[in-house]
């Protein structure tokens, strides 16, 4: 069953930090599919099995901050 998700992401402001969320997020074990919003700081991820903790772990490391 997919499961879809989308985050506030505090801090992008480009194609590189676009690109950079969208590499670390995409890597995760269960995510199929991974939209970011540059305009609206929003994250989009979709798949079978991921966590939200995985999720923001991933944001960070890529140098970013999920908003909850």
């Amino acid at each position: 069953m997919t499961k879809e998700r989308t985050y506030a992401v505090a801090g992008m402001s480009c194609g590189h930090c676009r690109a950079a969320v969208a590499d670390r997020v995409g890597a995760l074990a269960g995510v199929r599919e991974v939209r970011v919003d540059l305009e609206s700081g929003s994250l989009r991820v979709a798949g079978e099995a991921f966590t939200d903790e995985a999720v923001a772990a991933a944001v960070a490391e890529a140098g970013y901050e999920v908003i909850r």
